[in-house]
């Protein structure tokens, strides 16, 4: 089976195709993974910053 590797122009064979693939992974795998590990820290630290502040019911009914 020949991979099509558009934009280039060219084929490459699938052992080519999967050491390419290999090859990004390795090099772009870790950098992707730590900022989608930030992108979600930030999430939910935005998210539970105002907890307290969203759900807290005072325990006193004459602080209302």
């Amino acid at each position: 089976m020949v991979v099509d590797t558009w934009p280039l122009d060219e084929q490459i064979s699938d052992s080519r195709a999967e050491k390419l693939l290999d090859f990004f992974v390795r090099e772009l795998g870790p950098p992707v993974y730590n900022q989608a590990i930030r992108d979600a820290h930030s999430f939910f630290e935005e998210k539970l910053t105002d907890l307290e502040g969203e759900f807290y019911e005072p325990e006193d009914p004459r602080s209302r």
